[in-house]
């Protein structure tokens, strides 16, 4: 009989610790218990990524309409019936909770649906005031959407209460300029909301490529979003019709609904986790080396609450990373390096490697790029733009970052972003007969450098 309750002890039903504990129970044999105070899935199937794109698609319908006129189709649009989809979208949502609870169940783990918190480095505390031991302990409690304190700061809403609307608004304020902020701005916009954002620096989209993240504002203004760069929101108060809005520009406006999607931060408070000697950087995320270990060896920790990459996969990676590493006796590293990524904006955009100024404060580079409006909707009247863009080193010709802003972007980056982690030249790319007509094609067929830097 082992002296623990368990093996492993999984704090957080998100995609990593889920990955993890199931992965362990079911194909290493170990004892596996999970906690979660939410619901299974995490942010991403639960407030994320998953009810996101399905707006996001909901979202695109009334252009495609108007598109389906100009190709010559008697089709009307009519209005969007939120509660339809609402409705069907809350279903969606328990019947992948359903999938995760039954593939934790099937490999065998344990789970206990309340909150967990650590009481020493092989103990853990129920909320019931139930205490279970573990051999090793996983933190994966992910992050939350934070809003900062000002006068009427209450009254905003997050990401997390969007997608749970009792009806519409008819305008809305988004604050933020991330991909979060920006994704649902596209998202209301398409929706027939009357959208305004706010961000208080110079341009959305902050860390990605200069060029890609102009062009997705442009487009973004252009379809109807009011875009204000270098504002932000001084106080906000419930009035008759709606809360009105105090700007640093000198503006007041009344909103239906005003969001706020400004930072997410780690799951670490009221944990006990600087009590047992876990350490904690500055933004409250958990330290870990190479390994997913914390500064107490038998605690590790994957997902958002380390605050390395946070994405689903990434997730995903460092928990099977952790259990070849903990349960196989197969040390493995999680490789952060060369990403890809897609941000659902409208335009889309995919984006793998260095952004082009990242890339010229490292070595001299080239800088491929074209940018036209594509067949689909140039032929319906629309005056959309997408871009192809590679960076190039100017030294070993590898292909150091790509970046597509365009409709199906994400799909385009998933397969481009091989080439570019395989480490292909330009001359790799130039070497691939092109795909006609397709957008994608201009990846391969760029032939002169637009610049050098």
């Amino acid at each position: 009989m082992s002296e623990f309750d368990f093996d492993l002890f999984v704090i957080g039903g998100g995609s990593g610790g889920v990955r993890a504990a199931r992965v362990a129970a079911g194909e290493t044999g170990a004892k596996v218990g999970l906690a979660e105070e939410d619901r299974y899935g995490g942010t991403c199937v639960i407030r994320g990524c998953v009810p996101k794109k399905l707006m996001v698609f909901a979202s695109t319908y009334g252009d495609m309409a108007e598109d389906a006129q100009a190709y010559g189709w008697d089709m009307t649009a009519g209005d969007f019936n939120w509660d339809t989809f609402h409705g069907k979208l809350a279903g969606e949502l328990d019947r992948l909770e359903g999938i995760y609870r039954k593939l934790l169940a099937g490999s065998g783990v344990e789970t206990f649906d309340q909150r967990a918190k650590v009481v020493d480095a092989h103990t853990v505390e129920l909320a019931d005031g139930t205490r279970k031991s573990a051999k090793q302990i996983l933190l994966a409690m992910g992050g939350r959407v934070s809003v900062p304190e000002f006068p009427g700061s209450d009254l905003a809403i997050t990401s997390n209460e969007i997608f749970h609307l009792p009806e519409l608004p008819k305008s809305i304020l988004i604050v933020g300029g991330g991909y979060i902020a920006c994704e649902f701005a596209g998202i209301m916009n398409g929706l027939g909301v009357k959208t305004t954002q706010f961000y208080r620096g110079a341009q959305i989209l902050r860390g990605f490529d200069d060029e890609a993240r102009g062009l997705v504002a442009e487009e973004m203004i252009q379809r109807g979003v009011d875009l204000h760069l270098g504002t932000n929101v001084l106080e906000m108060e419930k009035v008759e019709g709606g809360i009105r809005v105090k700007a640093t520009n000198g503006t007041e406006h009344v909103f239906d609904q005003v969001m706020y999607a400004t930072g997410r931060v780690p799951n670490t408070d009221d944990m006990g986790l600087e009590e047992v000697g876990v350490k904690l950087g500055r933004k409250g995320e958990v330290l870990v080396d190479d390994y997913s270990q914390t500064a107490v060896p038998s605690i590790y920790a994957v997902g958002d609450v380390t605050d390395r990459v946070n994405l689903t996969p990434v997730a995903i990676r460092e928990g099977m990373a952790f259990v070849s590493t903990v349960f196989r006796g197969e040390p493995m590293k999680v490789d952060h390096e060369l990403i890809p990524s897609a941000i659902f904006t409208q335009p889309e955009m995919g984006t793998i490697g260095l952004s082009e100024e990242d890339a010229a404060a490292q070595e001299p580079i080239e800088v491929y790029s074209t940018s036209f409006k594509p067949m689909q909707q140039s032929f319906a009247g629309r005056s959309d733009r997408v871009l192809m863009k590679l960076i190039v080193s100017q030294a070993s010709r590898k292909v150091l970052g790509c970046h597509i802003v365009a409709p199906g972007a994400g799909e385009m980056i998933q397969l481009a972003g091989i080439a570019v982690k395989m480490g292909a030249t330009k001359e790799d790319f130039d070497r691939v007969v092109a795909v006609h007509p397709v957008m994608a094609e201009e990846l391969v067929t760029m032939r002169n450098p637009t610049r050098t830097a």
